[in-house]
């Protein structure tokens, strides 16, 4: 057992932290309560049971066949703002203590859609995620922990029992050291697993295409051109309405950088807004405005610091003024109004003044109509005007709200008011939607992506009706009319057709509204970002370091790297996956130079032995980094498929013997488990 002092302290750093940023949803029994270590009795951890299945893992997980390791289960759901703020924290925390903690998001989604394990590994896919997932749709585990909002993060010690409970995001220091504490108490009694878990990730089942969970569009029939916020991408595409590629925006990194079009970077991208010659972007995981220069090819921070806001009420210059998952944009006159997602509000951005501040909504998620300053929003995530109002599909709230510039009022025009959500046409409060990502004023209606339901509805904002307009109300993608979509969230019209990110394709969908026919944009020259992404190249739970015997090469000549590998038995490269490899050295680089262009290389259709050019032989010493990640599957067709990350390190010397190879090779040999 932990000693009552250090236990006492790892439950206040637990307990005493602020209760932000989450939902709640009502159980019948109370969290327990974690306020006393010394008088409240560690409790054992229940089993996790009664889900519907497993993702990125090949079999399903127990907490008896985790003992010796911590375990820290994420309680969430995917269309949960809040959840999808302490990703990064997971990350990191995966990454820190990757030898000695296992993360197992269990998902208990609120929404009908978010029950569905398919569409749970589509979220899997969109944000990276690369821990186990259980599948907790009819809330078994939820309420065995007693669970009552999301996110909620559980930690348990290596013992299986329960160390303390964090509600809300944020606190990932407090995790930090508790984590820290635990592991080193449980490591000195020599209890301590520290064997990295190893895991089947969902994506070593896919290919990368083109368009990666296109999550907002943008048409401009005076320019002739179309911006696709390519989200999971990390870019900005632009066509024309056609089809034909003119530009992609964005390295396809995760990152905050200003520049050039090659070389500047978003992260997760959505809404668009068009000022002339400038493009302004919501910059949604960087918490970030981003302005793209159609003259100069340039892009620039305009709004946001790239720190989440805590709190939500402050306002200045642009530049001072922290945000806070701003998803969608709407320009008025020289007014950029932001659908500011994470705290459940409305901002405005004056062009001219180059500041930003709270427009409407107190910081609390509800759905309360009036005064600006007493209004409440449920996660604001699309926003257009009419030229009268401006209007937001409140996604959680799952309400269309209208705003009064005039009158700085809110209104409710559809939706119920207690949170609820389906799917039904109607007026007023009748109508039920299911997370709605986008709204697009177009003449006198209002078009909604009725996320969740995988529809387009029609909105009569005077009469306050909703009826259908596109879909089924199942996921597909069909062309035609008919036709079907996959969580679209993304609106936009130009030249009389509709265009429509269809996220969970993948794709632009484009309909002619004269006769309602769908189709699949095809764009012809787009490729996914030829980049190797943070969570390819650092060392995680599945890379494996091989030691090389020291190498020999013949200076004055070219030469050659081979790397040979033997897969496990009925395995197989997946042809439509991305295997990567990268080259790098360290010590006397000046011996060995690598072509640039073939350092970091992603191919399909991967054959082994690769051969690998090394050029400008020089006389010296050097130690060569090969990294090589391969995605490989069973060849009778199970599904079975697995990621795996080797590290050779191999050192080189470089001399003019007459009888030194001009050929090295590093080897291994893969297991299936």
């Amino acid at each position: 057992m932990t000693s009552n002092k250090t236990r006492s302290l790892l439950l206040i750093v637990l307990s005493l932290t602020a209760i932000a940023g989450l939902h709640v949803r009502p159980v019948t029994n109370a969290v327990v309560p974690i306020a006393d270590g010394q008088s409240q009795p560690r409790r054992r951890a229940p089993e996790l049971s009664g889900g519907r299945g497993w993702l990125n893992t090949d079999k399903p997980l127990s907490l008896a066949s985790l003992r010796g390791k911590l375990v820290l289960l994420d309680f969430w759901t995917y269309g949960c703002i809040n959840c999808l703020h302490i990703i990064p924290d997971l990350e990191k925390l995966e990454k820190k203590y990757a030898n000695q903690l296992v993360i197992i998001g269990v998902h208990s989604g609120r929404y009908e859609n978010e029950k569905d394990t398919e569409n749970i590994r589509q979220v899997i896919l969109r944000y990276g995620l690369a821990h186990p997932i259980y599948n907790d749709a009819d809330f078994a585990v939820w309420q065995a922990y007693h669970v009552n909002a999301w996110p909620t993060r559980v930690l348990i010690d290596p013992a299986g029992n329960i160390v303390g409970y964090v509600p809300g995001e944020g606190n990932y220091e407090a995790i930090d050291k508790a984590i820290s504490q635990v592991a080193a108490e449980f490591r000195a009694r020599g209890e301590l697993n520290e064997q990295p878990l190893k895991t089947a990730l969902e994506r070593a089942k896919f290919g990368e295409l083109p368009l990666s969970f296109p999550g907002k569009v943008l048409a401009d029939a005076k320019s002739d051109r179309l911006y696709i916020a390519d989200s999971s991408h990390n870019r900005i595409v632009v066509t024309t309405l056609g089809g034909k590629l003119v530009d992609t925006i964005g390295t396809g990194l995760c990152e905050r950088r200003d520049g050039p079009f090659g070389q500047t970077g978003f992260c997760r991208p959505q809404g668009m807004a068009m000022d002339g010659d400038s493009v302004y972007v919501a910059d949604t995981a960087n918490h970030l405005i981003r302005r793209i220069d159609l003259k100069t090819r340039s892009v620039q921070t305009v709004a946001g610091t790239g720190r989440q806001s805590r709190p939500a009420s402050v306002s200045g210059p642009a530049l001072t003024v922290d945000l806070n998952s701003p998803w969608d944009l709407q320009l008025v006159g020289r007014q950029l109004y932001v659908a500011m997602a994470g705290p459940h509000q409305v901002w405005k951005f004056d062009l001219e003044r180059q500041t930003i501040g709270v427009l409407a909504g107190t910081g609390r998620e509800g759905r309360r109509d009036g005064p600006f300053s007493e209004a409440t929003f449920g996660q604001p995530s699309g926003i257009t005007t009419d030229g009268n109002f401006l209007y937001t599909a409140d996604s959680e709230a799952n309400v269309i709200r209208q705003i009064d510039l005039q009158k700085g009022e809110v209104r409710t025009l559809v939706g119920p008011a207690d949170f609820e959500f389906g799917d039904r046409v109607g007026h007023g409060d009748e109508v039920r939607l299911q997370h709605p990502l986008a709204v697009l004023a177009f003449g006198s209606r209002i078009l909604i992506a009725d996320t969740y339901n995988h529809k387009i509805k029609e909105l009569d904002a005077r009469q306050r009706t909703v009826k259908e307009f596109l879909g089924t109300g199942k996921p597909g993608q069909k062309d035609g009319d008919p036709s079907s979509f996959f969580e679209p969230g993304g609106l936009s019209v130009a030249n009389g057709r509709l265009f429509i990110a269809d996220t969970n394709n993948d794709a632009i969908r484009v309909v002619d509204l004269s006769t309602r026919q769908t189709t699949t944009l095809r764009i012809e020259g787009l490729q996914p970002p030829a980049v190797v992404t943070d969570t390819e190249t650092t060392d995680g739970p599945e890379a494996d370091e091989v030691a090389v015997q020291p190498q020999h090469l013949r200076a004055g000549a070219s030469g050659s790297l081979v790397i040979a590998i033997d897969l496990p038995e009925g395995y197989h490269l997946n042809p439509m996956a991305p295997q990567r490899y990268a080259l790098s050295l360290e010590g006397e680089s000046a011996a060995l130079m690598l072509d640039p262009l073939r350092t970091k290389v992603s191919v399909r259709d991967l054959h082994f032995p690769l051969r690998v050019s090394l050029n400008n032989l020089r006389k010296g010493s050097a130690k060569l980094l090969v990294r090589l990640t391969l995605y490989f599957c069973r060849e009778d067709n199970t599904g079975t498929c697995r990621i795996k990350t080797i590290l050779f390190h191999a050192p080189v010397e470089i001399s003019d013997a007459p009888d030194a190879p001009q050929e090295i090779e590093v080897y291994a040999k893969l297991a299936a488990t």
